[in-house]
C-alpha cells in the first residue's frame, strides 16, 4: 500500500484520546449517580431482579431511583446496540457510559446543543427527545431530594 498516507497529526490525536478511557470523576455529581445506577440496573438485569429497593436505598430517594430506571429504559430502547457497562467498582467508563454521563452533564445544564452534541450520529434525532426529558426528569429529582 505504498499510496497510502500516515495519518494526520490530528486523526492520530483522537485515536490516542479514545484509547484513553474516561474517569467517573470527570462527571458532574448527577451525571456521575446516574452512571453508577445505570450500572446497577444492568447488575440487576443480568441476575433477573427488581432494581428499585436497592437503587432507591444507595440514591436515598424513590423518585430519583424511578426517574434513573426510567432514562435507563429510555438510553437502552434508543442506543444503537447493547449498552456497555463497567462493573460498579471501576472508576473509568465505557465509551458508552462516557457518552450517557456527557448527555446528562449538558441536561444537567440545560445546555440542549450539547446535549444533542453528545449524542450526534449515534441515535436517531427523532429519539433524542425522550432522552431528554428523561435526563431533566432525573436532574429534576435529583435537585428535589438535596
Amino acid at each position: 500500500m505504498s499510496g497510502q498516507r500516515p495519518p494526520s497529526a490530528t486523526t492520530q490525536n483522537i485515536i490516542a484520546a479514545l484509547a484513553v478511557p474516561a474517569q467517573i470523576e470527570a462527571l458532574g455529581p448527577i451525571a456521575g449517580r446516574f452512571i453508577y445506577a445505570l450500572r446497577m440496573i444492568a447488575f440487576y438485569d443480568r441476575i433477573g431482579r427488581d432494581p428499585v429497593p436497592d437503587l432507591a436505598a444507595r440514591l436515598a430517594s424513590v423518585d430519583v431511583a424511578a426517574k434513573a430506571l426510567i432514562l435507563a429504559q429510555a438510553v437502552a430502547a434508543s442506543w444503537p446496540e447493547k449498552i456497555a457497562v463497567k462493573r460498579s467498582c471501576c472508576r473509568y467508563m465505557s465509551h458508552d457510559e462516557a457518552t450517557i454521563g456527557a448527555f446528562v452533564d449538558a441536561a444537567t445544564q440545560g445546555d440542549r446543543r450539547g446535549f444533542e452534541a453528545a449524542l450526534d450520529g449515534l441515535i436517531r434525532p427523532e429519539r433524542a427527545h425522550r432522552l431528554w426529558e428523561g435526563a431533566l426528569a432525573l436532574v429534576g429529582a435529583e435537585l428535589r431530594s438535596l
